[in-house]
């Protein structure tokens, strides 16, 4: 049998009472395992642009390259913002506290991607004529969207640094960063006519149905805080 002094050996030298590891140990053992995740979670992101000039490069876009760069990057654009949504959802399931560090690039490839559309879309269909642009903006409530979208999520990219948090302060930035539920809304919307117009709203459905799980989250959330507070 173990003694006394054996059996809490473990407690007076630092260790976790449950996992028999150090804390120091485990919490440095976090900190490696964020810091190796922000470089995977870098390159998977980057993964669609790079698959994307590789076929562009290799004449692998179809018979209309054009539309296959507009709807990849839009695509991924939805894609990386819904992602970015669901970060404090699953670090909130999950207990993983590292998962907000990834937040902020992720948004940032949103909105990359969301710029590489506009751009695919303002040079390949349009030849950089804002006048073109507007007059599909009056012809398509999609195009007015997805415009939309784009600019709501300009002033969240430009103020996405430390020191920006620290110009506008910790409430202002972030009243300013609930922005991304409407964005997130015009987004989908934006996505649903423009396959409105294809006749094919089955993709959007899904995004619709993630994003209104996702707002729903928030919106229970919140209820909870407020009765919390009552």
């Amino acid at each position: 049998m173990n003694s006394p002094l054996q059996e809490t050996a473990p407690r007076a030298a630092g260790m976790h009472p449950r996992a028999g590891q150090p804390l120091a140990l485990r919490v440095r053992r976090a900190l490696l395992l964020s810091r190796a995740t922000k470089p995977v979670v870098f390159a998977l992101a980057a993964t669609p642009f790079v698959v994307l000039v590789w076929r562009a490069l290799h004449s692998e876009l179809g018979a209309n390259p054009a539309q296959q760069v507009i709807w990849t990057t839009g695509l991924w654009a939805l894609r990386m913002l819904m992602i970015t949504l669901a970060v404090t959802p699953l670090r909130v399931i999950t207990g993983w506290v590292e998962l907000a560090r990834l937040r902020r690039m992720l948004g940032l490839f949103a909105f990359g991607y969301a710029l590489l559309h506009f751009t695919s879309y303002l040079g390949l269909v349009n030849d950089f004529q804002l006048s073109e642009v507007l007059q599909d903006v009056v012809r398509h409530p999609f195009v007015l969207a997805g415009m939309s979208a784009l600019l709501l999520m300009t002033p969240l990219a430009l103020t996405s640094t430390n020191g920006m948090v620290r110009r506008l302060g910790g409430a202002r930035w972030r009243a300013l960063h609930k922005l991304v539920y409407a964005i997130g809304i015009i987004a989908v919307f934006h996505y649903w006519w423009g396959k409105l117009a294809k006749n094919n709203t089955a993709d959007p459905k899904l995004y619709a149905l993630l994003l209104a799980l996702l707002l729903g989250w928030r919106l229970a959330q919140a209820l909870r805080a407020r009765a919390r507070r009552a």
